[in-house]
């Protein structure tokens, strides 16, 4: 009896085989998944991680030199920065100087010398008309290009190149806070007729904060407005909110120049009702850029509001009025803090975009109006300058996530506290 039980039982798989089948599904399911996001992770790394990752790169890369004058640039590396570089140093330059005419590398190397002096051009191009037509290697040349231009005997010029000579530099990056290295290497600031991007940082920020502040007062009794409204008429006030977001951002901002010269509507209506006896300066000034900017940014700041009150019941808030509380301190003391979700998302949101604003403040703003954004194309569209643009855009980047990382924290706190 007991051996016809056994054979009938089937037989028990080893527990090994187990789990590697468990671990083949698992690793099956895990390569799913990886296939699922692998579309979405290999688009944010194309459009986002490598346009940022190059413009680091950009503030900090100085191969112009070295990529046209390989052996020029490694002999100044050599070079004491007394009295001249040596004979060999002076032959190669003169050679490179000469082959640089090709594939645009005389321009390459010009405009990057530019940056520490703007004589160098001229200088350069004097240099490589006087050059004998024949390169020999047995020629002085020290004094055939000192004989060219007297200024290749200054040690100054030579020191000039050596600093475009490493590969990479922290000179675009100290000049967007109005630093620089002195002769001796040590930094400094500049000149004080010369600071500039340190008033501009300021600026910017200050905007931002400004119409942040502006949109949250404006944007949180809108949106609880929006939210508590029965839900026929917050759709048609909804639409409203979101119409002016639907809309070119250009025609919006050439909108408001128009209300707000000197003959528009505003000045218009403001003189008709006896207000004021001559126009105001509304606009390309600070004034039109609030206007205009709060206008644009205001819905990125009822929207996220407007989602978190929503979810909100009105329950808890007359709870506490029923049981003694002040309208008001039940308001502030119940219903705010539910919402501080959706004003850190509000806030946070309107104060990014606004710090990279380029258009409205270049064209309803003055020229004290205009914020970091504006130098950032000025650099690339005009001077082709990408070590300065790429400066100014990694300097940027860096404030907006250190006061991302400082508000996340300030709003985590209040959240554990309030919990």
């Amino acid at each position: 009896m007991t051996t016809t039980i056994a054979a009938s039982q089937p037989p028990s798989r080893p527990a090994g085989t187990l789990k590697a089948q468990l671990r083949r599904a698992e690793r099956l399911r895990k390569w799913k998944a990886f296939g699922l996001v692998a579309p979405l992770a290999l688009f944010l790394i194309v459009v986002f991680v490598m346009p940022i990752g190059s413009m680091l790169w950009r503030s900090v890369d100085n191969t112009e030199l070295e990529s046209v004058m390989p052996l020029t640039t490694a002999g100044l590396q050599r070079w004491d920065g007394t009295g001249l570089p040596d004979e060999s140093t002076m032959a190669s330059f003169a050679a490179e100087l000469r082959d640089s005419r090709q594939g645009g590398g005389l321009g390459r190397i010009g405009r990057r010398l530019n940056y520490e002096d703007t004589q160098y051009r001229s200088l350069l191009m004097r240099t490589l008309r006087g050059l004998p037509a024949s390169l020999e290697g047995d020629a002085d040349w020290t004094t055939t290009l000192i004989e060219i231009d007297e200024a290749w005997g200054e040690t100054a010029t030579w020191l000039g190149i050596q600093r475009a000579a490493p590969p990479t530099t922290d000179r675009y990056l100290l000049a967007s806070v109005d630093l620089e290295r002195g002769d001796t290497g040590q930094i400094q600031r500049i000149g004080e007729g010369d600071r500039l991007y340190q008033a501009v940082f300021q600026r910017t920020l200050v905007i931002a904060g400004g119409v942040t502040l502006i949109c949250l007062a404006l944007g949180f009794p809108l949106a609880y407005l929006l939210a508590t409204l029965p839900a026929k008429t917050s759709n048609l006030l909804m639409i409203l909110v979101l119409l002016p977001f639907w809309t070119s951002l250009l025609v919006r901002t050439a909108a408001w120049i128009i209300l707000l010269q000197s003959n528009g509507l505003v000045n218009q209506s403001l003189m008709a009702t006896g207000v004021i006896d001559s126009p105001l300066q509304l606009v390309f000034n600070r004034i039109g850029v609030f206007f205009a900017m709060v206008h644009i940014l205001l819905p990125f700041m009822v929207l996220p509001l407007y989602s978190v009150m929503k979810g909100i019941s009105p329950s808890y808030q007359r709870a506490a009025v029923s049981l003694g509380a002040h309208p008001f301190a039940a308001f502030w003391q119940v219903y705010v803090p539910q919402t501080i979700s959706g004003i850190a998302a509000g806030t946070i949101l309107v104060f990014i975009m606004a710090l990279g604003y380029y258009i409205t403040p270049a064209l309803v703003g003055g020229p004290a109006d205009q914020m970091v954004s504006y130098y950032v194309a000025y650099y690339t569209n005009s001077t082709n300058n990408w070590g300065m643009a790429a400066a100014l855009g990694s300097i940027l980047l860096v404030v907006t996530l250190m006061l991302y990382l400082v508000y996340h924290r300030l709003v985590n706190r209040k959240q554990m506290i309030r919990h």
